[in-house]
């Protein structure tokens, strides 16, 4: 099962064929910490983090995790912890998981430079929500309701091609 972006407003999943928005500056492979783009490769699909405050029955096979106000994503190429799920703390640099906007209530984590994460390479690359299209800092952005689509349809084994 693959989830394929193709283009900078299209994710196509098995018949469905869903708008999306992607990277300011495009897809590229040669990604670098906060140069706007979106990597490009097959990724696996990790963990879905959610605002229970704002989203409620969630239904998927992958792992869920219920995002609290202590929670960020080290985005600092010199930190042991670089583009991993971190406690908000002074000593790091972090992505606010917990905002007030909408636009991280609901979270699938892609495998982007996870395992063994390279300084620099880039960090923080998720699914998330949209409500305008407007280009990304480097993630992929759906529409909630078809967020909440495809997280009902894909599985642990399920893979996301970006090219």
């Amino acid at each position: 099962m693959l989830i394929k972006v193709k283009n900078k407003d299209t994710l196509i999943f098995d018949d469905f064929i869903f708008r999306c928005s992607i990277g300011k500056r495009g897809i590229s492979n040669k990604k670098k910490e906060g140069d706007l783009c979106t990597p490009k490769g097959l990724f696996k699909l990790d963990t879905v983090f959610y605002r229970s405050d704002r989203i409620k029955n969630i239904r998927t096979k992958l792992k869920l995790r219920k995002i609290d106000k202590s929670m960020g994503w080290c985005n600092d190429p010199l930190s042991k912890k670089y583009n991993s799920l971190v406690k908000i703390s002074k000593k790091l640099r972090y992505e606010k998981l917990y905002r007030r906007d909408n636009k991280y209530d609901v979270i699938l984590v892609i495998g982007y430079n996870i395992k063994n994460p390279i300084p620099f390479k880039g960090s923080a690359i998720f699914l998330h929500l949209t409500k305008n299209y407007k280009g990304t800092a480097g993630c992929i952005a759906l529409d909630k309701k078809d967020l909440l689509i495809l997280l009902k349809l894909i599985n642990k084994k399920t893979k996301i091609k970006i090219y």
